[in-house]
């Protein structure tokens, strides 16, 4: 017999988790949550950045991963090291949240159907973004899971990349502690060998490389609105 998850894994931001909603890492599922994990080579220089999807009501998780592509129960990156669970009553388009649906349920859709479920919007924002050319500059995983969010209008919207990134690296539990080790230990060990080996001049590369990632974002988010898709 499974056991549930521990009561940390049940702790939802601006609400009380339900019953219902029960996280299991080992299954790999988080109902209602943003789930997050360190990208190859760019974490391990910036551990801050990473890649981040978005769960369905019965904990599958969607990430958008590539052109045209939103990966469905197989996390792009590896198994999910942080998360946060979201209150569906701080969902304001959202009027009557509805238990888990199955996955039978899911793959339905009638046309012009409104948004009345978690997974309507996460419906609606997949089959928007299965049509979308992928960016990591431009377009990606934050851009999809922003525009969820926006949908379901949790906390009455306005996410985009960069706020997004803020709420899972500010707020973000960890899934355990070797989900911390795994997300922090290439990061130690690259930076290391870039001070032992290349000193001053590492740090400077690493400096420019960080500040060029951090302003385009906020740059494109907030200054030239059009070049950050959401």
């Amino acid at each position: 017999m499974e056991t549930s998850a521990s009561p940390e894994h049940n702790l939802m931001i601006d609400g009380s988790a339900s019953p219902t909603l029960q996280i299991d890492p080992r299954r790999a599922r988080f109902p209602c949550c943003i789930v997050w994990t360190p990208l190859p080579v760019i974490s391990w220089l910036i551990p801050f950045i990473g890649h981040i999807g978005i769960c369905r009501e019965d904990g599958v998780i969607l990430d958008f991963a590539g052109p045209n592509f939103v990966c469905v129960d197989n996390f792009a990156f590896g198994a999910a090291t942080r998360y946060i669970q979201i209150s569906k009553e701080k969902c304001h388009s959202i009027p009557n949240p509805s238990v888990c649906q199955s996955e039978d349920q899911y793959g339905q859709d009638e046309p012009g159907r409104d948004i009345m479920t978690w997974d309507d919007a996460l419906r609606k924002g997949t089959q928007e973004f299965q049509h979308r050319s992928y960016n990591i500059l431009t377009c990606n995983c934050h851009s999809f899971v922003a525009n969820n969010l926006n949908r379901l209008g949790f906390r009455s919207g306005g996410w985009n990349v960069v706020n997004l990134a803020a709420l899972i690296f500010l707020k973000g539990k960890w899934v355990s502690t070797a989900s911390m080790v795994r997300s922090f230990l290439p990061f130690l060990i690259a930076f290391g060998l870039g001070v032992g080996f290349a000193g001053s001049t590492f740090l400077t590369y690493l400096g420019f490389f960080t500040a060029f990632l951090v302003g385009w974002f906020l740059l494109g988010t907030y200054c030239f609105k059009s070049v950050i898709h959401l």
